[in-house]
């Protein structure tokens, strides 16, 4: 490889809007986002799945599937 033509890595702190903080390593030294894993609706169990204009009905009626009952 060839010397000098490489960027900086170095250690960088993620911040996130929520308050959430933590280490990686970037070429930038400080990387902001919006949402994270602490944050994020998926990985904290909050997230809800809705069936807007009843898409899965379609998708049943489409490929003629029985859905199944779960719970």
């Amino acid at each position: 490889m060839k010397d000098k033509i490489h960027p900086d890595y170095q250690v960088a702190v993620v911040s996130c809007a929520c308050g959430n903080t933590f280490e990686t390593r970037s070429t930038l030294k400080e990387i902001k986002v919006e949402i994270c894993s602490n944050c994020h609706p998926f990985y904290t169990g909050k997230q809800k799945l809705i069936d807007t204009a009843g898409r899965v009905d379609k998708f049943y009626k489409k490929y003629k599937i029985q859905p199944q009952n779960q719970g």
